[in-house]
């Protein structure tokens, strides 16, 4: 079981690290998606790519030593991510970035569900 909780803590780790990381850089593939939810370029520096960033370092604690901050960042993802679902359904929006976003959901919700294993 903990080699399962420390493969898919480290997918969600990169996984948000990266799309954290794309986010503050306004990486152009995103730009479109953003657009179509509504969501305003600026929101992506701040809150949309430091949430992001901040919940895989939590993670990242939590996979280290700290199991309580990595059990409020896989939390935090999960709302993060159930409020970015919801963001994209509310204006139809079903972009590949939807999609992605479901599956950073099901990521964040099995390694918190994994670290309470």
């Amino acid at each position: 079981m903990f080699t399962a909780y420390v493969v898919v803590t480290v997918v969600a780790i990169l996984a948000n690290g990266f799309s954290g990381i794309a986010a503050i850089a306004h990486f152009k593939p995103i730009l479109p998606g953003m657009v179509k939810a509504g969501v305003p370029e600026s929101w992506l520096t701040f809150p949309i790519g430091t949430l992001k960033a901040a919940g895989a370092a939590g993670l990242l604690l939590g996979l280290v030593g700290v199991p309580l901050i990595g059990t409020a960042a896989a939390i935090g993802l999960i709302l993060f991510f159930v409020c970015a679902l919801y963001t994209h359904m509310r204006v139809s929006d079903y972009t590949p970035q939807f999609y992605l976003a479901n599956g950073f959901l099901l990521v964040a919700v099995a390694a918190l569900l994994l670290s309470l294993a």
